[in-house]
C-alpha cells in the first residue's frame, strides 16, 4: 500500500511535468487545467504523507515538533486508554445493564438442566475437591480442627445443657431402658460370679471369726444381693428405681443451677480435653473424613456425586422456570460484578497503562503501523485524488473569473 500511494504521487508528478512542458510548448489551454490538477494532487499527496508518517516517526528523520506521535506519546496514550476503559466499560451502571440484558440466571438454568452438563459440572467439582484435599497438609488441617474443637468446647459451658437434656430424659422415662439393662447385666454377672462375691465377703471378715461363719455370711450377703438386683430387674415399681429417678432429677437440677456442681463438670471437661488420647482422636477425625470424601469424589456412583448431580439438575430446572429465582441470581451476579469493577477499577485500568508503558516505543509504533497502516495509506491516495480535483476546481474558477 505504501508503494501504491507513492506510485500515485509519482504518477501525478509525471503528469505535472508533461502538462507544464505542453503548456510552455503551446499545445493548448487544456494543459493548464491538467497541470493545475496534477500540482494540487502532488501537494495533497505530500501533505497526507507527512500526516501519516508523523504518527509513527519523524518525517525524513527531522525532529519536527508534534511528529512521531505514537512513540512519543505512548505512555500518555496508555493512560488515556486505561481511563477511557474505566469510565466507559467499567462503570457500575454499564456493567449492571449489560449483565441484566444477558439474563445469566435463565441461561445458566437451561444449561444445568441438561444431564450431560450436570455430569460435567459434577466431575469438575469432584476433581477440584480432590485437588484441594491433596494440596492441604494433614498436619495443618488437624491442628486447625483440633484447636477449633478445643476452643469451642472450652468456651461453651456444658453443665446446663447436660442438665436440661437429663431432665427431659428423666421426665420422659427414657432412662428406664438403661436401668433395665444395668439390672439385667448385674443379675447375670452375680449368677456367673457367685464364688467371687462370697470370696470377697470372706476376705473382708475379721481374722478371729471361724471360717464356716465367714462362709455363711458370704452366702447370705450374696443371696441378698442377688435378690435385690433380681427384684430391681423384675419390678418396675421397685423403691430403688424410684431412688434412681430422684437422684437423676436432683442431679439434672444441680447441673442447671448449682454453682459447685457446674464448676466440677467444667473442670472434668477441661481435664478430659487436655488428655492426649482425646486430642489424638480429634486429630485423627480429619484423616477419616478426608479419606471418605476422596473416595466418594473418585467414585462416579457414590452417594456424594449422585446427590450433587441431582442437586444441580434440580437447581437447573428451577432456574430455567422460576422467574423469581432467576432475578435473585441475576441480582447476586450483578452486585458481585459491580463490586469488583468499582472496587478494583483503578487496578484494572492501571494494568492497561502499565502494560502499554512497558512496551518498547519503536516496536509498538511498528506493530500499530502494521495493523492499521493499510487504511492509513488510503489517506495518502485519497489526498492525491481529492487534491487534484480541488486544484482543478480552483484553477477552473480562477480562469472563469479572469475571463
Amino acid at each position: 500500500m505504501k508503494t501504491t500511494a507513492t506510485g500515485a504521487l509519482v504518477f501525478v508528478a509525471l503528469i505535472f511535468i508533461l502538462a507544464t512542458w505542453g503548456k510552455n510548448a503551446g499545445l493548448g489551454g487544456w494543459t493548464g487545467y491538467v497541470a493545475a490538477a496534477a500540482e494540487a494532487g502532488m501537494v495533497g499527496a505530500l501533505a497526507d504523507w507527512f500526516a501519516v508518517t508523523a504518527l509513527f516517526r519523524h518525517p525524513l528523520g527531522l525532529p519536527i515538533p508534534h511528529t512521531a506521535i505514537i512513540p512519543t506519546k505512548k505512555d500518555q496514550l496508555g493512560t488515556t486508554l486505561g481511563s477511557f476503559v474505566g469510565e466507559n466499560f467499567l462503570s457500575g451502571d454499564v456493567v449492571r445493564a449489560r449483565l441484566h440484558a444477558l439474563g445469566i440466571g435463565a441461561r445458566l438454568g437451561a444449561w444445568l438442566a441438561e444431564p450431560a452438563h450436570a455430569d460435567r459440572v459434577t466431575a469438575e467439582l469432584s476433581t477440584a475437591l480432590r485437588g484441594a484435599l491433596t494440596v492441604l497438609r494433614d498436619s495443618d488441617v488437624q491442628a486447625v480442627v483440633g484447636e477449633a474443637i478445643t476452643r469451642r468446647a472450652d468456651s461453651a459451658e456444658i453443665g446446663p445443657g447436660i442438665g436440661k437434656t437429663l431432665d427431659k430424659v428423666v421426665a420422659d422415662g427414657a432412662h428406664h431402658r438403661a436401668v433395665d439393662l444395668v439390672c439385667a447385666r448385674a443379675a447375670d454377672w452375680l449368677v456367673l460370679h457367685s464364688d467371687s462375691v462370697m470370696d470377697a465377703v470372706e476376705g473382708g471378715a475379721p481374722g478371729w471369726t471361724p471360717r464356716f461363719v465367714d462362709r455363711k455370711v458370704g452366702e447370705r450377703v450374696y443371696k441378698e444381693l442377688l435378690r435385690f438386683v433380681t427384684e430391681m430387674r423384675d419390678m418396675p415399681a421397685h423403691p430403688a428405681r424410684g431412688a434412681i429417678d430422684r437422684f437423676l432429677a436432683d442431679f439434672a437440677a444441680d447441673l442447671q443451677s448449682d454453682t459447685d456442681t457446674r464448676a466440677r463438670v467444667e473442670r472434668m471437661k477441661s481435664d478430659l480435653l487436655a488428655r492426649s488420647e482425646v486430642q489424638d482422636v480429634i486429630a485423627s477425625a480429619w484423616a477419616s473424613v478426608r479419606t471418605m470424601i476422596i473416595s466418594a469424589a473418585e467414585d462416579d456412583r457414590s452417594e456424594l456425586r449422585l446427590r450433587a448431580r441431582a442437586s444441580l439438575l434440580s437447581l437447573g430446572s428451577r432456574l430455567a422456570t422460576d422467574s423469581r429465582l432467576q432475578g435473585k441470581v441475576d441480582g447476586w451476579l450483578e452486585d458481585a460484578a459491580v463490586y469488583v469493577v468499582t472496587t478494583y477499577r483503578e487496578e484494572i485500568t492501571s494494568l492497561i497503562s502499565e502494560t502499554v508503558a512497558s512496551w518498547d516505543a519503536e516496536s509498538t509504533s511498528r506493530k500499530i503501523e502494521a495493523n492499521i497502516g493499510r487504511d492509513l495509506q488510503f489517506i495518502r491516495i485519497n489526498g492525491t485524488v481529492v487534491g487534484a480535483l480541488a486544484g482543478l476546481l480552483i484553477y477552473t474558477v480562477a480562469q472563469a473569473l479572469g475571463a
